[in-house]
């Protein structure tokens, strides 16, 4: 779930100085950003704190039943294939992919991460023996797979991690490699609200560092507009499709035209 890579030759320009609001953010908006990392991103934090915030995911993610929402997402989205081969990016703890082996009797999951103690983690657990789970390391931004080597890539609340050139990345690199990529993360709302919310959640970032890396990835995450615009550095034939809400993950459905 922590991506800090070199950008591939032709992917910086001028993207990286685009706002997380897109290019026509107010300023408000633009003020609402930030490059602080996370604590999954920063080498300067210990790992019994990183467990802490991956294991502080991976409840929420069951509580709220927001694995089974988002495998049920990736599966109607390849519900006329028989055997579904689907690649899961920045999986860190692996819960998505659990929920995908566990709803489709014969899809095949490639469960990745590019931290090497989250990919041991899973790989340690059960995806690690799973009949039909493969754990590997891997870069989301430069995917080691041929063309179309899966039916649907997914990347499921990490892509905010992401600088615009690393995230327009991904778009040409998921797309490259499936017939679709699947995005869903944090949905970025007009910015009075987007302060109205923050405001509640500062006080316990102080004290929680599942809260303190939910502020900064609120403030790191991406406007529709940005999407579009991400998607369409990375090559102007990726179709995009949006869903979101003010208080519902953000759904990306990206194709490229073949």
């Amino acid at each position: 779930m922590a991506y800090m890579v070199s950008d591939a030759a032709g992917f910086t320009s001028d993207i990286d100085r685009m706002p997380r609001g897109g290019f026509r953010a107010s300023c408000l908006d633009r003020l609402l950003e930030t490059d602080r990392l996370e604590y999954l991103d920063r080498d300067d934090v210990d790992e019994s704190t990183k467990k802490q915030v991956i294991g502080a995911l991976d409840w929420t993610g069951r509580f709220f039943r927001n694995h089974q929402r988002f495998a049920a997402i990736a599966l109607d989205l390849v519900a006329d294939v028989p055997d579904p081969r689907i690649l899961e990016l920045g999986a860190g703890h692996g819960g998505v992919s659990r929920q995908l082996l566990a709803d489709h009797p014969s899809a095949r999951v490639t469960v990745t991460d590019l931290d090497a103690e989250s990919v041991a983690r899973i790989a340690a657990g059960d995806l690690g023996s799973h009949p039909r789970a493969e754990v590997r390391q891997l870069d989301a931004t430069s995917i080691d797979a041929a063309d179309d080597s899966y039916d649907l890539v997914l990347f499921a609340l990490s892509f905010h991690h992401l600088r615009p050139s690393q995230a327009a990345r991904v778009f040409a690199e998921g797309t490259r490699v499936a017939g679709t990529l699947l995005i869903i993360d944090l949905p970025r709302p007009p910015a009075p609200l987007h302060l109205l919310r923050l405001a509640t959640m500062l006080p316990a970032a102080l004290v929680l560092p599942f809260a303190h890396d939910g502020v900064i990835s609120s403030l790191r995450s991406y406007s529709p507009s940005a999407l579009r615009s991400l998607a369409h550095h990375a090559d102007p034939s990726i179709d995009v499709e949006l869903r979101s809400g003010l208080n519902l993950p953000q759904i990306v459905i990206a194709r490229r035209a073949r």
